[in-house]
C-alpha cells in the first residue's frame, strides 16, 4: 500500500520533493545522457535532494531576499531541475526563460522581471543577449553552466562559472526561509503574439492545485516513467512533465533531444511522453512511409477504420459506419502485428498515456493514433490558469475536443462564444502591468481565455479558435483560420499554412512546402525542384490547391481557400514568424509578405 503524502498535504511545490526522499529515497528520480561517458546518469531521491541542500547554501550566500527573481536560461536537464527547486525552496521566484527566444526577447524579461540572478548553458549565450542590451540594472551575476568563461571580459555584469558560484555553499549556512502558498512560484513570460510579452504570475496554491487536479484525470503512478522533451520554460510541460511526477515519485528522463528523440524514446521506452502534435506528426509520417514501402498502406488504412470504430464503441462516441462487430474483433486480432506493433515500437513498446497539448490536434492526427491503441489525450489551458484547464481521460476521450474541465475548474461560454475559467489555477495577475490584468478578468472574475468554444452535454469543450484570430470576408462570413490550416497541413505537402481573407472577397492561402514531397510533386511535372521560379507556375499553384480543396472538403465552401501561394523559405522563432511556443505570429508574417498575399487577390486565381 502506498505511504505516499496524502495530496491535501502538499501546499507548496518543494513539498513534493521532500515527500519523495521522505517515501522512497532511493527511488529514480533524474536521469540524463552524459556526454563525456556517453551513458546515462541517474539521480535518486535521496541524492537529488542533497545536491538541491547544495544550491540552496549557495543562494543564501548570494544574498537574496524572498520573493527576488532568479532567471533560469537552461535546456531541461538535472541542472535545471535543481536551479529550481532550489530556488523555490529558498522561497526565491524561478523566471524561466525560452530557450529558442531572441536574445532580445531575453533581455527584455530579465529586465522587466528585474532578476537578480541568470542561469545559461553557456557563456555564448549571455554574449548574445549582453549585444542587444548593455544596461542591466538588477541584474548581479551570471552563472555558466559548462564552466566556459570565454569572451566575458568586456560583460556588463559579473559573469562566474557554476562550479566557482557553488563553491559559496562551503561557507553558507543552511537557509531557514520556505514558501508560503500565496508566494510567487514563478513569473512565465506569455508568448506575445502581439506586443512585448507579460510576465504570468503564478502562485504555488496556483501550481500545486493544477498538479493535483492532473493526477486525478492521468492517475499517475511511481512506476511510471516520464520522457521529458518539452522545455520546462512551456508551463504545459513544467506543471505535467516536471512538477507531477515529483509529487508522484516517479522517474523523469531528461531527452538528448530533438535529433535523438526516435532513439530516446526505444532506448528510455517511456510510460508516458507529453509532447506537441507536430511530434506526433512527424511520427506518423515516418509509419506511414514504412507502410508504403512494405506494401501493406491499403491493410494499415483498413487497420485504422476498425480501430477508429473500435476506440469510439470503448469512449461513449458515436460509431461511424455500422456498430463494431465480431469481424472487426476477428480482423483485429490479424492486424495488431502488421499495423498497430509498428507504432508502439515507435515510442518504445510500454506508453500508456501520450498527451499532447500547446497547439491544436487535427482530426486526422488523432483518429490514427487513438484507432492504433496509442491515443492521444488532448489538453488544453493557459499559462494564465497554470496551465491546464481541461483534458481528455482514458474511457471518456473525444480526440475533436480538448477534454472536460478538471475538477476544480469552473467553465462558461461569454459573449462571442469566449471560454471562460475561473478556479485556484488561475494567475495573480501580470507583472507590473495592472491594466492588461484587468482586461484579462470579466467584472465578476472570471478569466478571459480569448478562445472560442462549444460545451457538450458530456461536459468536454470543443475549441473553435482565436477570438481575435476569426476572418470575416467582405461578404460577412466568418471563418476560424486555425481549423483550415490544421486540415491543410494534414496534406504532406504543406508544412506550414496560414489562411488569409479579412475584409477580403474570399479566402486564399500562403503555404511553406515540404521539400521532400515538392520533390515528388516536381518530379511528377517533370521540373526542377530548386528552381524558385517553379513554385510560381499556374499549374503547380492549381495542383496544390486541387489537394487543398481535398484537405479542406469537409468545410463550407466559403471557407475553403481559392488562390495559393508556395512557398519555400520557413515561418521561425529567428525571423518573427512564430512565438516561441511555435504559434503564427499572423500579423508579422501579413505584414512580411503584404505584396504576395495582394498578388492573391490581384492576378487570376489559380482554379
Amino acid at each position: 500500500m502506498s505511504t505516499d503524502m496524502p495530496q491535501t498535504n502538499f501546499k507548496v511545490i518543494p513539498d513534493f520533493l521532500k515527500n519523495s526522499v521522505k517515501e522512497h529515497p532511493n527511488g529514480h528520480a533524474f536521469s540524463e545522457w552524459d556526454e563525456h561517458s556517453k551513458s546515462w546518469i541517474d539521480y535518486t531521491w535521496e541524492t537529488f535532494n542533497q545536491i538541491v541542500d547544495t544550491w540552496r547554501k549557495a543562494f543564501w550566500h548570494t544574498g537574496l531576499k524572498k520573493g527576488d527573481r532568479v532567471a533560469i536560461l537552461l535546456p531541461n536537464s538535472v541542472n535545471a531541475a535543481l536551479c529550481d527547486m532550489a530556488v523555490l525552496g529558498n522561497a526565491l521566484t524561478p523566471v524561466p526563460l525560452h530557450a529558442v527566444d531572441t536574445p532580445k526577447s531575453s533581455a527584455f524579461i530579465i529586465n522587466d522581471s528585474e532578476s537578480k540572478l541568470l542561469f545559461v548553458p553557456k557563456a555564448l549565450r549571455w554574449n548574445a543577449i549582453a549585444s542587444h542590451e548593455s544596461n542591466f540594472p538588477h541584474l548581479r551575476e551570471v552563472i555558466v553552466i559548462d564552466n566556459d568563461l570565454s569572451n566575458t571580459e568586456n560583460s556588463p555584469v559579473p559573469v562566474i562559472t557554476l562550479e566557482d558560484w557553488l563553491k559559496r555553499a562551503e561557507n553558507g549556512e543552511t537557509p531557514t526561509d520556505y514558501p508560503e502558498e500565496s508566494d510567487l512560484a514563478a513569473i512565465v513570460y506569455t508568448s506575445g503574439t502581439t506586443g512585448k510579452p507579460k510576465g504570468v504570475m503564478l502562485s504555488h496554491k496556483n501550481v500545486v492545485s493544477n498538479v493535483k487536479d492532473c493526477d486525478v484525470f492521468m492517475k499517475i503512478q511511481r512506476d511510471d516513467v516520464f520522457l521529458s522533451f518539452l522545455p520546462f520554460s512551456h508551463t504545459f510541460e513544467r506543471t505535467v512533465g516536471y512538477y507531477l511526477p515529483t509529487m508522484k515519485s516517479a522517474h523523469i528522463v531528461f531527452s538528448r533531444g530533438v535529433l535523438n528523440l526516435a532513439e530516446d524514446l526505444k532506448t528510455i521506452r517511456p510510460t508516458v511522453f507529453i509532447s506537441v502534435p507536430r511530434i506526433f506528426e512527424r511520427f506518423q509520417s515516418r509509419l506511414e512511409e514504412y507502410f508504403i514501402k512494405a506494401e501493406i498502406k491499403t491493410l494499415a488504412d483498413y487497420a485504422v477504420d476498425i480501430g477508429w470504430r473500435r476506440f469510439c464503441h470503448q469512449n461513449g462516441l458515436e460509431v461511424p459506419e455500422s456498430n463494431f462487430s465480431d469481424t472487426d474483433s476477428i480482423a483485429w486480432t490479424a492486424l495488431k502485428n502488421q499495423v498497430v506493433k509498428p507504432l508502439h515500437d515507435l515510442f518504445g513498446g510500454r506508453l500508456r498515456l501520450s498527451i499532447v497539448g500547446g497547439a491544436a490536434l487535427s482530426n486526422k492526427l488523432g483518429r490514427f493514433y487513438c484507432a492504433l491503441e496509442l491515443p492521444l489525450y488532448q489538453g488544453y489551458g493557459l499559462t494564465e490558469s497554470s496551465p491546464v484547464i481541461s483534458l481528455n481521460k482514458e474511457g471518456y476521450n473525444n480526440p475533436i475536443t480538448v477534454g472536460q474541465p478538471l475538477p476544480s475548474m469552473e467553465v462558461r461560454i461569454g459573449e462571442k462564444d469566449e471560454l471562460q475559467v475561473r478556479g485556484p489555477t488561475v494567475m495573480q495577475g501580470y507583472w507590473n502591468r495592472p491594466d492588461a490584468t484587468k482586461e484579462a478578468f470579466t467584472e465578476d472574475g472570471w478569466l478571459r481565455t480569448g478562445d472560442q468554444a462549444d460545451l457538450f452535454d458530456t461536459g468536454h469543450i470543443l475549441i473553435k479558435g482565436r477570438i481575435k484570430e476569426i476572418i470575416v470576408t467582405s461578404t460577412g462570413e466568418k471563418i476560424a483560420p486555425q481549423d483550415l490550416e490544421l486540415a491543410i497541413q494534414a496534406d504532406s505537402l504543406f508544412d506550414q499554412a496560414m489562411v488569409v481573407g479579412e475584409n477580403r472577397p474570399f479566402i486564399t492561402c500562403l503555404t511553406v512546402i515540404n521539400e521532400d514531397e515538392w520533390k515528388r510533386l516536381a518530379n511528377e511535372f517533370g521540373v526542377d525542384p530548386d528552381n524558385d521560379e517553379i513554385l510560381l507556375r499556374r499549374d503547380i499553384r492549381m495542383a496544390a490547391l486541387k489537394r487543398i480543396k481535398k484537405a479542406c472538403s469537409k468545410f463550407p465552401q466559403y471557407g475553403v481557400p481559392r488562390n495559393v501561394i508556395l512557398l519555400r523559405d520557413p515561418w521561425t522563432v529567428d525571423n518573427g514568424c512564430l512565438t516561441v511556443t511555435m504559434k503564427l505570429r499572423r500579423k508579422i508574417v501579413a505584414e512580411k509578405l503584404k505584396t504576395l498575399i495582394e498578388s492573391l487577390y490581384s492576378t487570376p486565381q489559380a482554379n
